[in-house]
């Protein structure tokens, strides 16, 4: 399929599709407490991807379904996550975390249960609530 420009008749990219992000994070940047002042900057969609994946435990497919993108979306969006976040480890970047084509999540309590976020079930969630 083959994207048109109304005005101009030239073809163009197919637009980018929003991926849902169930809350902004609590903190949005982070800083060593020495080194390189190059700052890294992470979108909130790869936040997410990181969020789900390695903070809740789901897999590549669960993470896809929740952003509602592709699940090839989501490799791409975590790798790039990824290596950001072993810059900022490894060569002490600092972090900040924002912007994207994201829409978030009307249901703003992160353990709504309307199926918009998976803490209830995640394991660290149930660690959570044997510790209680």
């Amino acid at each position: 399929m083959t994207y048109v420009d109304n005005k101009r008749g030239e073809a163009m990219a197919r637009p980018r599709k929003h991926r849902r992000v169930c809350s902004r994070p609590r903190c949005t940047s982070f800083r060593p407490c020495e080194g390189n002042e190059e700052l890294i900057s992470m979108a909130y969609d790869e936040y997410e991807a990181i969020r789900l994946i390695d903070f809740e435990g789901l897999t590549q497919e669960q993470c896809a379904e929740q952003m509602e993108v592709a699940r090839t979306t989501v490799q791409a969006i975590y790798v790039s996550a990824r290596k950001k976040l072993a810059q900022c480890i490894v060569l002490g970047h600092p972090l900040q975390i924002g912007g994207g084509d994201v829409r978030f999540c009307e249901h703003h309590n992160p353990s709504c249960g309307n199926g918009c976020c998976r803490r209830r079930n995640s394991p660290n969630r149930k660690e959570e609530n044997n510790l209680e």
